[in-house]
């Protein structure tokens, strides 16, 4: 197996990606390959100055990079030999099995559906992110950015996409899925989620459990939150944020402390022929390396045959 990471993605790009690499092949087993794509030198130094082999490592130089103000669609096309143009190009060649960036989100988005394509039958490809659960464990939100203005259709095609996602790579036994609603009660929420609400009641493609409040997001009640792109990347910030108030409280709490990015590594892109995963813009070293591993997940737990299959 080899995996694809962007070197060049990220605040802290390259440095923060080549050490987050070496923490991420001291966790992989022999006959999972780490593909570093970017400034093949510049990672070469990096790893000079941490004594860090690199014949650990397979290298594909670009000479281009996409940062965070880049217009995603233009530059995708026009930076062809940038880190994540041809991280996708490697993808879908099938030199490599997967491909993990902490870049810009919409230039990953864009190469996704342009390079790798989506699913057929896949209306919109959607991004999931983990929410800690006060009991322990965790549990989906999906989509948490990648659609903004939403269809009732593309919700219930959210609810297949997160549960697949649940149980193939995180081994959630017929995970529960429910829909991100301002009340419990069938009859409430707005248009989308009035008109949702029924497509997923009635479906038999996963199981779903009701409507739940944003009060029970780290409760026990579901596996799999389903929300709009809007209203799921709200939530998710405000997730993260607890963590960074409860490090300026100086609050030691377990709870809190599982609201920290690095932990998840990134947000997969569910609904596309490959495994993709977006990592956050200041990741860290261990974060990237828990992107890389994500992504390695995806790859080996046949996710995409089995979405393709439940989409046929």
């Amino acid at each position: 197996m080899k995996i694809g990471l962007d070197i060049m993605g990220g605040d802290f790009a390259p440095k923060a990606t080549v050490l987050g690499a070496i923490e991420a092949h001291k966790a992989l087993p022999e006959g999972q390959q780490l593909v570093l794509i970017g400034d093949k030198d510049t990672a070469l130094s990096i790893l000079r100055e941490n004594n860090y082999s690199a014949d650990h490592f397979e290298f594909v130089h670009t000479t281009e990079v996409i940062d965070m103000h880049d217009h995603p669609a233009k530059a995708v096309i026009k930076k062809a030999d940038s880190s994540i143009s041809v991280g996708f190009q490697l993808l879908r060649e099938g030199a490599i099995d997967a491909f993990s960036s902490a870049g810009n989100t919409g230039a990953m988005l864009v190469g996704s559906v342009l390079s790798v394509k989506t699913i057929e039958g896949v209306l919109r490809p959607a991004m999931s992110t983990n929410v800690p659960k006060l009991a322990g464990g965790f549990g989906l939100l999906i989509d948490v950015g990648a659609n903004a203005d939403c269809k009732p259709e593309y919700l219930f095609q959210f609810g297949i996409l997160g549960s697949i996602f649940a149980e193939a790579v995180y081994g959630m036994s017929n995970p529960r899925v429910s829909l991100l609603n301002i009340g419990e009660e069938e009859e409430k929420g707005n248009a989308l989620c009035l008109a949702a609400y029924p497509l997923m009641k009635e479906s038999d493609k996963f199981n779903f459990v009701g409507n739940i409040e944003g009060r029970d997001l780290f409760g026990d009640i579901a596996d799999v939150y389903v929300a709009d792109g809007f209203t799921g990347n709200v939530a998710l910030k405000m997730a993260e944020s607890f963590y960074v108030i409860s490090l300026k409280k100086k609050i030691n709490d377990e709870f809190f402390a599982r609201f920290n990015y690095e932990q998840y590594g990134g947000s997969p892109i569910l609904g596309i022929n490959a495994p993709v995963v977006v990592g956050h813009g200041i990741s860290s070293p261990e974060a990237i390396k828990n992107m890389v591993l994500l992504s390695r997940d995806m790859a080996k737990s046949g996710l995409i045959e089995r979405i393709k299959s439940a989409f046929q």
